[in-house]
């Protein structure tokens, strides 16, 4: 019975704990809460995964009405990567956050704080899995509401935190409207809303002006919610004044759960054979790519936040994403969707590691560093490793990331582009080359005394940097799963054009 009704309690265990957390008084009460939840849902998600790996397909029919009239909640083997993605950040994220979140906010709020948390879980988790195109809307705006809300709470330890929360809202409230307008436009030449009927539906239509708009609005509008450049201005302040644990999670979710939706409505609705969408990703996005690969990492160069770095390098990685998504190829798409975990394992160590220093040093400024790997030997050691993950050196995920996308774009001869992808690669060494510096070779300041971050920080932290080099040398089970699930976005839009 309970192994039926999986897909619901993916999202409704999250759902129902963030109420609870609300009322209570206390932020280790809530945060005990929230982790008995998140174990949970992390297991669901497990399980989900095991199922569908080997290429099942679950079908869920919320309140038992059949679709396309119901809501279907749709498990394949890419979501549920996703779900897996999502659920795995918030079990490493949370007990991170006990020691971090007592430090940059106040305790009346904690039991709030936890609340917004599993509320931003529960939409994540809800745009995943939902079979359904406006329930994919609904669900957006539950996460983007509580990330709002998540992002504010930095306000303790920084006033610009509610500057950086509303421009997210603002920008997010876009980037949500487009989404809904391409919605309707869809609606309006089908007349249905479930994800798989609306697929057949616009095949048996075909081309039309209506089409091509609803394909574009839901594209900027998927645009602007995972910082598809020129449209990511909102993320280097919300991932710059945000709490620390909500940085490494948002950068380890938010994101990869806006490329997957990219993926399914290219893929899975539309169909990577109908002309317009295909011209528009190889002449338009392509070219975005590439610019954000150079400029956001050149950017991230001058930056004396390490947070800060950290969020203009997390543009340059969204670029990597679309541009295995361009190629439209069995590797390109496989590039992108190992590069969802790979980042999301390395990106959320890194900005753990931003959230130890804070601690210690109550800045993440880099000139503030200096002399910081004496002082703190294992945090530093996991910035090291995880910043090799993030260049790509091989024995770590970031390698195996970029290993094939240049082979994907070696298959379509593309040699320009190969090249450009291993030059964007060798400007991550300089900035992180910038702590590294700081942190080994220059001298501490006078009459400063630091000390090691807590080990509820540091083990999470290592546990991450432990999957960067684990799935980095035995990437067997990543490899697979993106591989598999790259065969069925093809197949599902061979399917539709035939």
């Amino acid at each position: 019975m309970i192994e039926a009704n999986l897909p619901a309690l993916q999202v409704v265990l999250p759902m129902l704990a963030a109420p609870l957390c609300a009322i209570l008084k206390k932020g280790q009460g809530a945060w005990a809460l929230a982790f008995a939840t998140v174990i949970l849902t992390f297991a669901v998600s497990v399980s989900l995964f095991l199922i569908t790996l080997d290429g099942a397909v679950i079908s869920y029919r919320m309140g038992n009405w059949a679709p396309p009239i119901g809501i279907e909640y749709r498990v394949d083997i890419l979501n549920a990567f996703v779900l897996l993605i999502v659920s795995g950040a918030a079990l490493f994220v949370l007990p991170y956050a006990r020691a971090s979140i007592a430090f940059e906010i106040a305790a009346p709020r904690q039991p709030l704080f936890y609340s917004a948390f599993l509320l931003c879980m529960t939409g994540l988790l809800g745009v995943t899995i939902t079979g359904d195109a406006f329930n994919i809307f609904v669900f957006l705006e539950i996460s983007s509401l509580a990330t709002y809300a998540l992002i504010a709470t930095g306000a303790d330890r920084n006033k610009r935190a509610l500057t950086a929360a509303y421009n997210y809202l603002i920008m997010g409230t876009i980037g949500a409207t487009f989404f809904v307008i391409g919605i309707g436009m869809l609606y309006m030449i089908t007349g249905t809303l479930n994800l798989v009927d609306l697929a057949q539906r616009i095949a048996e239509h075909g081309d039309s002006r209506t089409l091509r708009m609803g394909f574009v609005f839901i594209l900027i509008g998927i645009g602007l919610k995972l910082a598809m450049f020129p449209l990511h201005l909102w993320l280097p302040n919300a991932y710059s004044f945000a709490p620390s644990a909500v940085t490494a999670f948002i950068a380890a979710t938010a994101t990869k759960v806006a490329i997957y939706v990219l993926l399914r409505f290219m893929f899975t609705v539309f169909g990577f054979d109908y002309d317009f969408q295909a011209a528009t990703l190889r002449h338009v996005v392509l070219p975005l790519a590439v610019v954000a690969m150079f400029a956001a990492s050149i950017v991230a160069i001058f930056q004396d936040d390490l947070k800060r770095m950290l969020a203009y390098s997390s543009i340059a990685q969204v670029g990597y994403m679309l541009l295995g998504l361009t190629f439209l190829s069995h590797t390109g798409l496989m590039s992108t969707v190992i590069h969802l975990f790979n980042h999301a394992v390395t990106k959320g160590a890194l900005f753990m590691v931003a959230g130890c220093y804070i601690v210690a040093t109550g800045t993440s400024s880099i000139s503030s560093l200096r002399g910081i790997g004496r002082d703190m030997p294992w945090t530093t050691a996991a910035f090291v490793v995880a910043g090799l993950s993030l260049i790509g050196l091989p024995l770590t995920v970031g390698f195996i990331s970029k290993w094939y996308l240049v082979l994907a774009a070696l298959e379509m001869n593309w040699w320009p582009v190969a090249l450009l992808i291993m030059a964007s690669s060798l400007l991550a060494i300089i900035y992180v080359w910038r702590v590294v510096e700081a942190a080994y070779l220059q001298p501490p300041p006078e009459g400063v005394s630091r000390k090691e971050a807590p080990l509820w920080m540091l083990l999470p932290t290592w546990g991450l940097v432990a999957l960067s080099v684990f799935f980095g040398t035995y990437a067997a089970l990543t490899t697979a799963a993106a591989s598999r699930a790259a065969s069925a976005l093809i197949s599902a839009s061979n399917m539709l054009w035939q």
